[in-house]
């Protein structure tokens, strides 16, 4: 099954695996170790992430390891990126208007 990725980064849980995810490869266990919820809890999250394809699972030896697939969040940054432009206007014009 295919999720959007909206639904992925909607959940805060979700986002701070993103976010754990960006310096390094981890194993669930070492992911689940960083949250106050079950592991189960944990597994869940992970699937809707893997189903987003944000996220890549691999099987090695007994441990299951997780990689970010930042080409997963590729549409959200599209959208986000087209409202910088507005934004870097309204921040010039503040700039302008703390200048005088």
């Amino acid at each position: 099954m295919r999720r959007d990725p909206w639904q992925a980064i909607a959940d805060p849980t979700r986002r701070k695996i993103i976010e754990i995810l960006t310096d390094q490869s981890m194993t669930i266990s070492d992911i689940a170790n960083r949250f106050d919820i079950s592991r189960p809890a944990i597994s869940k999250q992970l699937k809707i992430l893997d189903e987003s394809n944000l996220i890549n699972i691999t099987q090695e030896g007994r441990e299951r390891t997780c990689s970010l697939t930042p080409e997963g969040l590729q549409e959200v940054h599209d959208w986000v990126l087209q409202y910088e432009s507005f934004w870097m206007k309204k921040l010039d014009r503040l700039d302008d208007y703390l200048s005088k």
